[in-house]
């Protein structure tokens, strides 16, 4: 098999992070349409996230927040997003690099992205800073909540790979030849 020089992969990985930058650009210039709301996890210690050091303590690796009811000054640039969410009452302010960002999911709509960490760091420097993901997943999403919120991480399971009813997938393995 020849050897894949354009790097697809990173590519459609990018242009999917390109769907969460353009939605979130849309809700911080018009606020939420309808029903949508947004479960967004990511990675802590990704290069560039800013958060205090009470929730850095609290969730070392992944976090997960949730933007519905309670959420204020959402920022978006090109390379991520800032907000303001509440944690235990305590109001709060992260900014959160798109290469950091994990998983996107709008259960309004049940669609959801889940981004693959392996190709995040590869590629031009464009697509460094922007890496992207695919192949939603919903297992261990809560039910939607008025604050912001972190996820445990769900136990492994055979069934966590498949979407749950009604889901759109993308799944990045059905563009990839396999060895």
């Amino acid at each position: 098999m020849a050897d894949d020089l354009i790097r697809y992969d990173v590519l459609v990985q990018d242009a999917l992070r390109g769907v969460v930058r353009k939605v979130m650009r849309e809700v911080a210039e018009g606020g939420l349409p309808g029903e949508h709301h947004f479960y967004i996890a990511f990675d802590t210690t990704a290069p560039g996230v800013r958060m205090s050091s009470r929730l850095r303590q609290q969730h070392p690796e992944e976090m997960t927040v949730v933007l519905q009811h309670q959420f204020w000054d959402l920022a978006v640039s090109e390379h991520g997003f800032e907000v303001g969410l509440s944690f235990g009452g305590v109001p709060e302010r992260l900014l959160v690099p798109y290469a950091a960002v994990k998983g996107f999911f709008d259960p309004s709509v049940q669609f959801g992205l889940q981004f693959d960490p392996a190709t995040a760091n590869q590629g031009s420097d464009a697509v460094s800073e922007l890496p992207a993901g695919v192949v939603p997943g919903t297992a261990g999403i809560p039910a939607p909540a008025t604050e912001a919120q972190s996820t445990p991480e769900p136990e492994a399971d055979e069934d966590d790979d498949k979407p749950t009813e009604g889901a759109e997938v993308v799944s990045l393995d059905a563009f990839r030849k396999k060895p």
